[in-house]
């Protein structure tokens, strides 16, 4: 929100006001490019309904919270990996393959 004021030496230029229906689109001077696209940015997550025409939260943001089971990504067990060190190398298609950091070696 902050940037919608944004302004920059000789930055100022016409753009067409986001948002509006095509039959009442009209033009704004803006003070910079950055307050342009803040004003781009916050109706596009308006659209999606995250953020409101004034640029704060529809709904108040908190921590994500983990699923329930544990841990977020499961990797398998398997042999030490060469490249991170992690127990997780398992055959995949026929080839070594670690599930931690994507390692692919010897195959067949």
């Amino acid at each position: 929100r902050k940037l919608l004021n944004y302004a920059e030496p000789l930055g100022h230029f016409m753009a067409f006001v986001p948002g509006l229906p095509a039959n009442e689109r009209r033009q704004q001077v803006w003070p910079s490019t950055v307050a342009y696209l803040a004003r781009l940015v916050i109706h596009r997550y308006a659209m999606l309904g995250v953020l409101d025409e004034q640029g704060y939260p529809v709904r108040e943001m908190g921590v994500l919270e983990n699923p329930a089971g544990g841990r977020a990504s499961a990797e398998l067990a398997g042999r030490p990996c060469p490249e991170c060190g992690n127990p997780t190398v398992i055959k995949k298609d026929g080839c070594d393959f670690c599930t931690a950091c994507g390692y692919v070696g010897q195959c067949g």
